[in-house]
């Protein structure tokens, strides 16, 4: 009886290092917060800068649509006072992607091409999904229909987004985030 407690003990000891290696080896394929970034190899699309750490071009991190897309896309249905019902978006969520750059504020200053800006508190991100919309309804958006990204908050999943607070941070064609 005592040698079976062993071996037991013996196999679970292994299990557990073979678990914790396999975390590791994961754990190493996450992009090191601060390593540099390959720049954009097409149109920029969007430019982060202010607290980041990760950069690739003069201090800032610049994407193009590639870029974006490779942090991970998230769909989103969602309807929202600019559109009449229920559209489907797709982009990157915005926690995410100020993850990818190891943003470290607690303030977004959103510009938008046509040079509106907006404050969006980073809490936004860490309460909603909030999402950086590149595509509607299957498409990829451009300027002409508010692109080539949007700031879509889920405003039919939480009924407290129905605010103008939130309607205001739902910046159409988004070209810059200054993290502060």
């Amino acid at each position: 009886m005592i040698e079976a407690k062993n071996v037991q003990s013996v196999n679970c000891s292994i299990l557990i290092r073979s678990l914790l290696v396999l975390l590791l080896a994961v754990a190493g394929t996450a992009p090191d917060a601060a390593a540099e970034m390959k720049p954009p190899a097409g149109k920029v699309i969007l430019t982060l800068g202010g607290k980041i750490a990760r950069t690739n071009v003069a201090g800032t991190a610049q994407f193009d649509r590639d870029m974006l897309i490779a942090v991970g896309l998230t769909r989103l249905s969602t309807s929202n006072q600019f559109e009449t019902g229920v559209q489907d978006y797709e982009g990157v969520l915005l926690k995410d992607l100020l993850a990818y750059v190891g943003a470290t504020g607690t303030r977004l200053l959103a510009a938008a091409l046509d040079g509106y800006t907006i404050e969006i508190p980073v809490e936004d991100t860490e309460k909603y999904p909030v999402l950086l919309a590149m595509n509607l309804n299957g498409k990829a958006m451009t300027v002409r229909n508010k692109g080539p990204i949007w700031v879509i908050y889920p405003i039919d999943q939480f009924p407290e987004l129905k605010d103008e607070r939130f309607s205001a941070r739902s910046i159409w064609q988004l070209s810059r985030i200054d993290v502060k």
